[in-house]
């Protein structure tokens, strides 16, 4: 066998948020510690090409959308509001390069080796990385995800996009047709809708947002309607083929029937994302997969391998940059004969349209089916008055607690700054805490969190302001 180039006490497969954290961390707790990523960045798909530039695009794309429609209504006159995309673009690219830039500072603050190329297992102890061998007593495989393909819809990132292509598209399409209710749908769909495009979302299930409260994916597809968006749901693509001037679409109804053709000039393919293992030699180290493709592991991040952990995407649980980092985090402490640990109860999701939705813990749909006893408590924000001096009343709040301990057991909001706003409920499910916590805690008044106490307060009746 060659020997290696060298040998560390952890290497880390990949460094977007869960690998990068983890890296860190490790050498924080004196691990000799390297990472490999092929990308020429640090930071994975988030940095580079999902979390971070879409939110810039969406940041930005809402700023358009109030400077040509909404500040009249503040007093506020603005005329020739013109859009500038390669300088939307340029902002984009900015704020990718400082996050990535910012990755490897920390990599060499924490004497991080480095490893450019893609990793392949040799053996259990060993990998190879563009012709070297590296050894380690421990691995963790941090590969993320990349993006679900459908059978007839052939991506080429220009006619027919993922996320990536819809990052950096040079001119707003006439008409997008996005193919995928889900998160990554519905966001990069509000941003080429609000630069001009007409948007038609195509969704094979009943309801958008899938996975959320069905109140709330209720009321997100009757804003987003409202706004200008287009569905067809319970509908399925079966083709697309591209054109001089487009792709044309073969649409048909989930459940049979007959088939339409929808025109596009741009396609985005959003139906998922699926664990990335692709040539990392998995076989030959002898670690085993799940009947989905993600790298089996127990509660401890550990595969059937001794010394191979993996967690983030590739593993089971929700695919967010924000789990993959605290499992990171806890995988990198228990390397470190500490015990780390992740509440998968309590892990935030939010989808950031205008407004955005943020969730937290079980949904009534999840709390019916499995026979919990709750009660739960509303509250519009167009009874907040910070809601309302912002013009941004769509929405509302939901708290749902156990109906014996009133222990919070999930939290729902659509809004203004939702993002911001979940950040407490889950503080609170973090400790357990009932809803009559939230509601006895003071909030500053006018903000928005006030929702949050008032939806407490709504589980036992006594709304305030409703």
């Amino acid at each position: 066998m060659t020997e290696p180039a060298a040998t560390y006490d952890l290497i880390v497969i990949g460094a977007g948020p869960g690998g990068y954290v983890a890296a860190i961390r490790a050498a924080q707790l004196g691990l000799k510690t390297a990472c490999v990523e092929k990308m020429p960045t640090l930071g994975g798909t988030c940095l580079n090409i999902g979390c971070i530039p879409s939110k810039a695009l969406l940041h930005a794309s809402e700023r358009f959308e109030e400077a040509g429609h909404s500040l009249a209504a503040f007093g506020i006159k603005v005329a020739g509001v013109e859009l500038d995309l390669p300088g939307m673009m340029g902002h984009k690219d900015k704020v990718v390069k400082a996050n990535t830039d910012g990755v490897d500072f920390l990599f060499k603050k924490n004497k991080i080796d480095r490893l450019l190329g893609t990793a392949r297992f040799t053996a259990k102890d060993r990998i190879e990385v563009e012709g070297k061998s590296y050894a380690a007593k421990n691995f963790v495989i941090a590969t993320g995800s990349d993006s679900t393909p459908l059978k007839g819809v052939e991506v080429d990132e220009t006619r027919i996009v993922t996320s990536t292509g819809a990052l950096s598209l040079p001119e707003v399409p006439k008409h997008l047709v996005v193919i995928g209710g889900g998160v990554i749908g519905l966001e990069l769909g509000s941003v080429w809708s609000r630069l001009g495009a007409k948007v038609t979302v195509v969704e094979f299930l009943d309801r958008i947002l899938p996975t959320n409260d069905g109140e709330v994916s209720k009321q997100m597809q009757r804003i987003l309607t409202k706004q200008g968006m287009a569905f067809k749901l319970g509908s399925k693509v079966t083709s697309a083929t591209k054109t001089d001037t487009g792709v044309t679409l073969t649409v048909e109804p989930a459940k049979g029937g007959d088939a339409e053709t929808i025109e596009a000039d741009v396609v985005l393919l959003s139906i998922g994302r699926r664990p990335y293992t692709d040539g990392l030699g998995l076989d030959a180290a002898g670690v085993e997969l799940d009947e989905r493709g993600r790298v089996k592991t127990d509660r401890h991040f550990r595969t059937n391998v001794e010394g191979i952990y993996a967690i983030g995407d590739v593993i089971a649980g929700p695919m967010l940059a924000h789990k993959a980092e605290d499992e990171g985090v806890a995988v990198a402490e228990i390397l470190a004969g500490q015990a780390g640990h992740v509440n998968y109860d309590a892990i935030p999701s939010v989808v950031y349209t205008w407004p955005e939705v943020a969730s937290v813990g079980r949904s009534e749909e999840e709390l019916k089916q499995a026979g919990v006893a709750y009660k739960a408590g509303k509250f519009p924000f167009l009874a907040n008055g910070k809601a309302r001096a912002m013009n941004a009343t769509d929405g509302f709040v939901k708290v749902l607690a156990d109906a014996k301990t009133d222990r919070v057991l999930g939290v729902h909001i659509i809004g203004a700054e939702a993002g911001i706003l979940i950040a407490e409920c889950v503080l609170a499910m973090e400790f357990g805490a009932s809803a009559e916590d939230i509601a006895r805690t003071c909030h500053a008044h006018p903000t928005l969190s006030e929702a949050v106490k008032e939806a407490a307060l709504a589980v036992d009746g006594r709304a305030i302001h409703i």
